[in-house]
């Protein structure tokens, strides 16, 4: 039987084997989030494994995995701000605190959010929001997620 994926979450969209997929992008893999606390979070992860850091790269992949993570972004906005009135930005991140894997976060934002995190960065949101069965990804994120992969082919840079 074949790992979880999420284990290997590289290696496996590599192989062709993550669900969250959203497209292959020139230095990674656009993901939709396992969390959707906020609708439309996105990931983009580096299609090497064994970069834990952008300055593991060298400097023409660098700029392509942050092209990637502007082209992931803006299809984020553009499907979000149609999905809903209360689109406020995107917030992006490169942390790397948790997973030892190079990979950047999308996170829409919304008015709507809480107005004691509103205004801060997403880890500011309770615990529970990230393991909360309501917050995770699943069918009914469908139409968001069609949204986005739309977006990124219609984004998709000139060869």
């Amino acid at each position: 039987m074949a790992d979880d994926w999420r284990t290997d979450r590289i290696g496996s969209a590599l192989r062709g084997e993550n669900p969250t997929v959203l497209r292959r992008l020139a230095a990674g893999f656009a993901v939709i989030g396992d969390v959707q606390f906020l609708p439309g979070y996105s990931v983009l992860l580096a299609d090497d494994p064994d970069a834990e850091r952008l300055s593991d790269l060298p400097r023409a992949k660098r700029l392509a995995f942050l092209s990637d993570m502007d082209h992931l972004a803006e299809a984020v906005e553009r499907a979000c701000r149609r999905a809903d009135p209360a689109f406020r930005r995107v917030n992006l991140e490169i942390l790397g605190n948790t997973d030892g894997f190079l990979h950047a976060h999308v996170w829409p934002r919304f008015d709507w959010e809480p107005p004691d995190v509103v205004g801060s960065p997403v880890w500011l949101y309770p615990r529970d929001r990230w393991s909360d069965a309501q917050s995770a990804l699943a069918p009914r994120h469908a139409p968001l997620r069609k949204a986005i992969t739309d977006e990124l082919d219609h984004l998709r840079p000139e060869n």
